[in-house]
């Protein structure tokens, strides 16, 4: 039997959580003193008061090693294997930590395998992944055809967000290749991607409404030049009503079906701030969106 693993970070859908065959480890949130379990928390509640936490932000830990030891202990003394997907090795160490258990625990046990792909992403994106590995467990594949379906949600998934503002994102350094925004946005709206590992700027507009259009106008295209819709999410950070209007009156009709609307992990939203966008697959693979030798994410025993 293959185990799955991914981290709270990968926004799941509700389903997928309550099967029981995702095992999920979750990432903390820090916060005047109190420390939150990402997994279980009441986001909607954590985030109504997220604009209040501006001039003191949350800071963020990742689960610890025992966790990952003890979790692949088990699956290695019941004979399963582990598939672990997790978030971007340039975004949390959660993924070396986990490698680190993997490692020990194969060292223990020869006959115990696991495969570990760096999702290269958070949030949505990062769950696409796990979707792929997901439905590719459940249909009985392997071990490693499972991690290449996990390298095609990696490829064929896009996520585009627009923030209020770069407030958070500055002051939490979590920008990445978008930092050269800082200094040169004025009155401009970004809109932000994640790309090879890290938050990059994908358009410059003059509006939240525009950023909002040009989302739309690349999920169409995309849909369009890359073999249709997959899957899709709408989210959020903060008020969730925003991205459920835009979902309804753009998203929605666009698409021709009902779109899911969640928030993004507190532990991602507490660097981006208040904020809208998609996470979408395609059927075809989006030759921009991921650079490098895919088979570079994923490491094996």
């Amino acid at each position: 039997m293959i185990r799955l693993f991914t981290d709270s970070t990968a926004s799941l859908p509700a389903d997928v959580l309550e099967s029981g065959q995702v095992n999920v480890a979750s990432l903390y949130v820090n916060h005047q003193g109190e420390e939150y379990e990402d997994a279980s928390m009441d986001v909607d509640e954590f985030y109504s008061r997220i604009h209040t936490m501006i001039d003191d932000i949350p800071t963020s830990s990742q689960p610890s090693l025992g966790w990952f030891e003890n979790a692949f202990e088990q699956a290695a003394q019941a004979g399963d294997s582990v598939l672990g997907v997790f978030i971007s090795s340039k975004m949390s160490g959660t993924i070396d930590t986990a490698l680190r258990a993997a490692h020990a625990v194969a060292a223990r046990c020869a006959t115990f395998k696991y495969a570990i792909v760096d999702s290269t992403s958070n949030s949505g994106d990062e769950g696409m992944a796990v979707l792929e590995a997901y439905d590719s467990i459940q249909a009985g594949n392997d071990l490693e055809h499972s991690a290449q379906r996990a390298l095609f949600g990696i490829q064929s998934s896009r996520f585009l967000f627009t923030p209020e503002s770069l407030a958070f994102l500055r002051a939490g350094g979590r920008i990445g290749r978008a930092a050269g925004l800082l200094g040169s946005l004025v009155r401009l709206t970004p809109v932000l991607t994640v790309k090879d590992f890290e938050t990059n700027t994908f358009a410059k507009v003059r509006s939240r409404k525009k950023a909002l259009d040009a989302i739309a106008r690349k999920l169409e295209e995309d849909i369009s030049q890359h073999g249709g819709l997959r899957r899709i999410v709408v989210h959020y950070i903060g008020s969730s009503e925003p991205a459920r209007a835009w979902a309804r009156d753009v998203v929605e009709p666009l698409v021709g079906r009902e779109v899911d609307v969640r928030p993004v992990s507190p532990v991602i939203g507490v660097h981006v701030g208040p904020a809208v966008g998609v996470v979408y697959q395609c059927n075809r693979i989006l030759s921009d969106k991921f650079t490098g030798n895919i088979q570079s994410c994923l490491r094996t025993s």
